[in-house]
């Protein structure tokens, strides 16, 4: 018998903090209408086009949303929201809007406001996009070779790209969609002398879309991610106005050539000149979470429609009756769960945080970032197995979005690279661990979330353990050492962000009003957590954090857990909310 409609809708007012019928409803709704149906048999520069035309319907809903594109770029939770959705039907789209809303016109809105005509941005007769990385600098960015001189004659800068390695790679700088802007990462130098990376308001292409004078744009190879006008960027002793330098305390310059600044340190002001990228992290997230959420729903849905052989002759069932097809299909569920209530507070912590105590809360934010996008790839990878060939077809709503994931994973900082670099950062004080439980494991029962929980901090304090014993051995060199660190370290991240999407679950279930969506919610707790315990359970027994006995009884607490849970895998999934219009376009669920 199916569940109660209420018990849906409990659960989704908590997946989506109650702004379902707020926030995320003008993006639900705009992304379930007909201007967004997926199109078949397009070339990839007939797709990139319809995601410019698309991007200008969007920019009528942010500027419902918002007073502005200023505005909704200056408001996390109305942009992730947008972001959830976006994705979802058309990732390229959405990658060009993130660019657009969140790193061209978020960065103009983290600087001082100039006297600067944004109108033709504003209304996206021009559309804005953001060049930092180069061709032979991508993580360490701060070593860009791009430069932007002033000259004291003039009172402008002259922008150039001193050799082919430094061209900006990858943004969407081709003629499709025409005209565009971009803010531009340059070294700013005066008299000679370097005073670090700042960012350049920088007009790149006329009304049809070509490239204005001193500036050359090569479009790269298609790529295996979203559909975007992917290119390799240059600049050509491009002379830009006094008012073009993107001003604030980190660097000021005054007309006649005075440069002050509060930060002492290059590359603290050059991260302070890409501040967005910390918000670009949740957006990448927040995109992930929602084709992942989507992908789950739809591969439950078929489940539950297309039948196959039981176990006797002649007899019929659907997908989701048999354990095999069903257990990856939970885990799925309870990854989303997790995933998406941590980002929730992740996200309130950022919108909540005054900007001067921002800093500490951007290691959280890379760490969500890159385990979310992960998880969102291994699950959209099971999704995708578990729908066979329908899953294959773009038009079902999941291949083409699983692509765009590896985009999300390289994009504001690639997963491995800021996940080692947090990892560093907690082994030096940036974590606070949990105490560990003074209950000894026989006392306690795995039916315990509580007891579920300690486990987790338990794997974190393992991991912390064994990374800080590493970092302190004798080594050949500090590379040696860190090699030596590095592994622990980035178990540690990965373990720290298991407690605290943990924790969210958990804490989701006390927030519901009937007892089974409490029940729901704590199965999928627990069905999250014991993969995780299990995995380490060598670790946990052999540091007395577990019994033998305990140990042994995972496989068949994990196995209740699904039996008590695969009889609501539906409503588990229509709580995400996914538009009955969209899920009715993809051909695999056609009745």
């Amino acid at each position: 018998m199916a569940d109660a409609p209420d018990t849906a809708a409990e659960l989704s007012d908590v997946l989506f903090a109650g702004r379902l019928g707020t926030t995320h409803a003008r993006w639900r709704r705009l992304f379930g209408s007909a201007p967004f149906r997926f199109q078949e048999g397009l070339s990839h520069p007939e797709r990139v086009e319809l995601s410019y035309r698309r991007l200008r319907l969007v920019d009528r809903t942010a500027r419902e949303a918002s007073s502005g594109p200023q505005a909704f770029a200056d408001d996390p939770v109305e942009l992730t929201a947008f972001h959830e959705w976006a994705g979802v039907v058309d990732p390229g789209m959405a990658t060009i809007a993130s660019i657009h809303y969140n790193l061209f016109f978020g960065s103009l809105v983290d600087h001082d406001p100039a006297e600067r005509d944004l109108s033709k941005y504003t209304d996206a007769e021009r559309i804005g996009t953001f060049l930092c990385t180069e061709v032979a600098h991508g993580n360490d960015a701060a070593h860009m070779e791009t430069t932007a001189t002033f000259d004291r004659a003039t009172g402008t800068f002259v922008l150039n790209t001193p050799a082919p390695a430094a061209a900006k790679f990858m943004p969407n700088t081709s003629p499709a969609g025409g005209a565009k802007g971009a803010v531009v990462a340059a070294r700013l130098i005066i008299d000679g002398a370097d005073h670090g990376v700042f960012l350049f308001l920088t007009p790149l292409s006329d009304g049809t879309g070509s490239a204005l004078p001193g500036v050359e744009v090569r479009p790269l190879p298609q790529t295996a991610s979203s559909p975007v006008d992917h290119c390799a960027t240059s600049f050509h002793e491009v002379r830009l106005p006094f008012g073009a330098l993107l001003q604030g305390d980190h660097g000021r310059l005054t007309p006649d050539g005075v440069f002050t600044s509060a930060l002492g340190s290059p590359r603290r002001r050059f991260l302070r000149s890409i501040g967005r990228v910390t918000m670009g992290k949740l957006c990448m997230t927040a995109h992930s979470l929602g084709v992942m959420r989507h992908a789950v729903d739809v591969a439950v849905r078929y489940a539950h429609t297309r039948v196959t052989s039981g176990m006797t002759n002649g007899q019929r069932v659907p997908l989701i009756a048999h354990r095999g097809h069903h257990a990856p299909l939970l885990d799925a569920v309870a990854t989303a769960y997790a995933a998406t209530l941590f980002q929730r507070s992740v996200v309130r912590q950022w919108a909540t945080t005054p900007e001067e105590d921002r800093p500490a809360y951007e290691r959280l934010t890379a760490i969500s970032k890159a385990w979310i996008t992960w998880r969102a790839r291994a699950v959209m990878t099971e999704c995708r197995e578990r729908c066979g060939a329908q899953g294959l077809i773009m038009a079902n709503g999941i291949a083409l979005q699983l692509a765009s994931i590896e985009g999300t994973i390289t994009a504001e900082g690639d997963n491995k690279v800021i996940t080692e670099k947090a990892g560093g950062e907690m082994l030096l004080g940036g974590v606070e661990l949990k105490p560990e439980s003074e209950t000894a494991a026989e006392d306690r029962e795995l039916a315990d979330p509580e007891y579920l929980q300690d486990l987790l901090a338990d794997i974190e304090r393992i991991a912390h353990t064994r990374a800080k014993e590493r970092l302190r051995r004798r080594a050949a060199s500090p590379l040696a050492r860190w090699n030596a660190t590095v592994t622990p370290a980035v178990a540690l991240v990965d373990a720290h962000a298991h407690r605290l999407a943990g924790e969210a679950l958990m804490t989701a279930a006390g927030q519901v009003p009937s007892p089974l969506s409490r029940d729901l919610l704590r199965g999928l707790h627990a069905l999250f957590v014991l993969r995780q315990i299990a995995a380490h359970s060598g670790d946990l027994l052999a540091r007395g954090r577990m019994t033998a006995s305990q140990v042994e009884e995972i496989p068949d607490a994990v196995d209740a857990v699904l039996t008590f849970l695969a009889p609501h895998a539906l409503t588990l999934t229509r709580a995400f909310a996914v538009p009955e219009e969209l899920l009715a376009t993809h051909p695999m669920l056609a009745s």
